[in-house]
């Protein structure tokens, strides 16, 4: 019996930290949602600090200053540019996909800091490449309904244990039937 005991209080302690490891969005899987349509989701969308995201019937998309999803929040670029989107349906609720194939530009988020993975020590050159913004991209944004039933698309940003979310709404004013145009 005493073996036992110990047995299992191994096991706990080696369990542990792996489970603290484990933050919010390493096990959300989604909203549920499976109503939305793509028709609801064309039109312009609004982030934080100007992130602004176009959405049009054809499939294409205008992104700008959109920040990096997970870790890459922490390396303190934003994106602009054109590329394509889609609304994919999975077990766990609807998924809009960006994809970034085109980048026409990227800059640094306002109040961002020095970026992870940049060497700070004296006399050291960094790395200029180590956070470098890429030059395509691939946002998940998960896909719920709002106040009054209106879409809202999330990520996740920054430290997976914290599961802070990175949300962009209907831009005020934007009526979702209206088809912006498409990208030249």
């Amino acid at each position: 019996m005493r073996r036992h005991h110990a047995r299992t209080a191994v096991l706990a302690a080696a369990a542990l930290p792996l489970t603290a490891c484990a933050g919010v969005t390493q096990y959300y899987e989604g909203t549920g949602l499976h109503d939305a349509t793509a028709a609801e989701a064309v039109g312009s969308w609004d982030g934080e600090q100007q992130a602004h995201l176009t959405l049009r019937q054809d499939g294409s998309a205008l992104i700008e200053r959109l920040d990096g999803k997970e870790w890459d929040y922490e390396r303190g670029w934003r994106l602009s540019g054109t590329g394509r989107w889609e609304l994919v349906d999975r077990e766990a609720g609807q998924q809009l996909v960006v994809d970034l194939t085109t980048r026409t530009g990227s800059d640094a988020r306002p109040g961002a800091e020095t970026r992870p993975g940049a060497d700070t020590r004296p006399g050291v050159t960094p790395d200029p490449s180590a956070n470098a913004a890429p030059t395509t991209y691939r946002w998940r944004f998960y896909v719920k309904r709002g106040q009054q039933q209106r879409l809202e698309l999330f990520t996740f940003v920054g430290d997976p244990d914290t599961g802070t979310a990175y949300l962009l709404t209907r831009s005020p004013n934007q009526d979702p039937a209206t088809d912006p145009e498409p990208v030249q």
